[in-house]
């Protein structure tokens, strides 16, 4: 599976991005896409993720309300609708993918469980 990401920019604090992850190859097997980001000094960290069949998907608190993830399997790509940016939020964005399937949503939210990365996109939100 091959992850291209790309959608990131510079925004104003209080403004909106919409970050695309496409997936190409051998992606019938996907059970979930994810959504990372590492801000400059920092680990990187959760943000969100979904599952490949049906539509739940689960955020990290301090995302939950401004961020939303979406999918669209005819084009194999998944959506991270970011509203709201904070200068916070100013970080490189990562999908990922795993053929993984778990029940409890814990495990996707580590970055250990993706098989699968996208290379990145930068979000800079000023203040």
């Amino acid at each position: 599976v091959q992850l291209q990401a790309s959608g990131g920019g510079l925004v104003q604090a209080g403004g909106s991005l919409r970050l695309s992850c496409a997936a190409s190859g051998r992606t019938h097997g996907t059970s979930a896409l994810g959504w990372f980001r590492q801000a400059p000094g920092k680990e990187r960290e959760f943000v969100g993720f979904i599952r490949w069949n049906g539509n739940s998907s689960y955020y990290t608190d301090s995302v939950k309300g401004r961020f939303t993830i979406s999918r669209d399997n005819a084009k194999n790509t998944v959506y991270l609708q970011m509203n709201s940016l904070k200068p916070e939020d100013t970080a490189v964005y990562y999908c990922a993918a795993t053929n993984r399937y778990y029940k409890l949503t814990n495990y996707y939210m580590s970055a250990t469980y993706y098989d699968y990365w996208g290379q990145g996109t930068l979000v800079t939100v000023s203040s």
